[in-house]
């Protein structure tokens, strides 16, 4: 034990000295610690009403983004929503708003898990954005991994830049990205947390851009995935109706209702709709060319003459698909065109529209018969998760 108690003492003096007194630390070598987190702030006290009872509280107000006629479109600092089928004019929508933020000298960011940098950069010098401007206001970013430490960093650097627009383009990849299931309600209320909260604390109005269930029967006013993703909202949610597809060298059109609106300063500037959700705009983008397009968020109108029969037709059209699918469900082999016009009963323009239709959606099936005739029927297996719900109307 004596021998184990020298060695001890040896090794303390080498370290402390034989006076017992600490050597001093040479800190050149020594990295400067990292600075303490901001503590988290302080929410389950009692909140101070007094702003509320006296009359000088201010409700939030839609100042990011605008209408044709500058009401505006989605709330500062708070959790907004486009949601709608595909190709109805979401990422149109959102580019707008960004190029109408841009052009008054302010930041946005364009969170994408969907595109890439040249179609969503493309869109937005089609619509007349300066180049210079786009360089100096607008953040594109395509996360690829689930964020690091470094990647938060990166992000944090952008919102430095006091952004007062954030897309979010993608919530299913998103989710994915983050290891989350988006039907889960607690998942989709974690990346809520580890994203889109922190990207509204930022001052931001937070738009996230989602896709809607395919059968409008089912939809109501929910996007794919868990009843959170509208509970926790607390902006605005708008559902886009296409009306005419987009394209290049058309003028496409979508129908911008309001799903939700928490604080209750947008849905004033909207007219009624029998489907409970009010009408709040029209997204018109008219294509000129691949390199330029006018787009136009127009206010809500009367309805026109135009308009009602646009729905008529779009209604008939809707219902000559269904009876076309049930007719080709009864038959014993695939039908010709003629052999569908025998069974369903309506104008024959009309009829051949429909079963385009259902052509150009895959939910029919064509293959060559004799003498060059058309053959069409159901697809024999839908591929999984691509499968519409039997209620489906279409």
């Amino acid at each position: 034990m004596g021998g184990l108690t020298t060695d001890f003492d040896q090794a303390m003096d080498a370290y402390f000295g034989p006076d017992g007194e600490e050597p001093p630390v040479d800190w050149g070598d020594v990295e400067a610690a990292p600075a303490e987190k901001e503590p988290a702030p302080r929410t389950w006290g009692a909140q101070d009403l007094r702003s509320v009872l006296d009359g000088s509280y201010k409700p939030p107000q839609p100042t990011v983004g605008r209408r044709d006629d500058g009401v505006g479109l989605f709330y500062p600092g708070r959790m907004n929503s486009v949601a709608s089928e595909s190709e109805a004019g979401k990422t149109w929508f959102a580019l707008i708003a960004c190029l109408q933020e841009i052009n008054e000298g302010n930041h946005a960011l364009y969170l994408d898990f969907e595109d890439d940098a040249g179609g969503v950069v493309g869109r937005l010098l089609c619509l007349g954005a300066n180049p210079a401007d786009v360089l100096e206001y607008f953040h594109y970013v395509r996360p690829e991994n689930s964020p690091s430490d470094i990647d938060l960093l990166d992000l944090a650097a952008v919102l430095d830049h006091g952004p007062t627009l954030a897309i979010v383009d993608g919530v299913t990849e998103g989710m994915s990205l983050f290891g989350l299931e988006l039907k889960d309600n607690t998942d989709i209320a974690k990346f809520g947390r580890q994203l889109l909260r922190p990207l509204m604390n930022s001052g931001a109005a937070v738009v996230t851009l989602d896709h809607v269930v395919k059968s409008s029967e089912n939809r109501g006013r929910y996007s794919i995935g868990g009843v959170h993703k509208l509970n926790g909202l607390n902006g605005v949610m708008f559902m886009l109706e296409n009306i005419r597809p987009f394209g290049i060298g058309v003028t496409g059109k979508s129908r911008i209702r309001i799903a939700k609106d928490r604080p209750g300063q947008i849905r004033k500037n909207g007219l009624s709709h029998s489907s409970g959700m009010h009408w709040y705009a029209d997204l018109v983008v008219k294509s000129e060319s691949a390199e330029f397009a006018e787009a136009h968020l127009y206010a809500p109108i009367q309805r026109d003459e135009e308009d009602r029969q646009e729905d008529e037709e779009r209604k008939r059209i809707s219902a000559l698909k269904r009876k076309v699918l049930e007719a080709l469900a009864g038959a014993r082999e695939p039908l010709t065109g003629k052999g569908i016009e025998d069974r369903v009963s309506g104008r024959a323009a009309d009829i051949r529209q429909a079963v385009a239709a259902l052509v150009d959606e895959g939910r029919i099936s064509t293959a060559r018969g004799a003498r060059g005739a058309i053959l069409h029927s159901l697809p024999t297996a839908a591929p999984e998760g691509d499968k519409p719900p039997e209620s489906e109307v279409v």
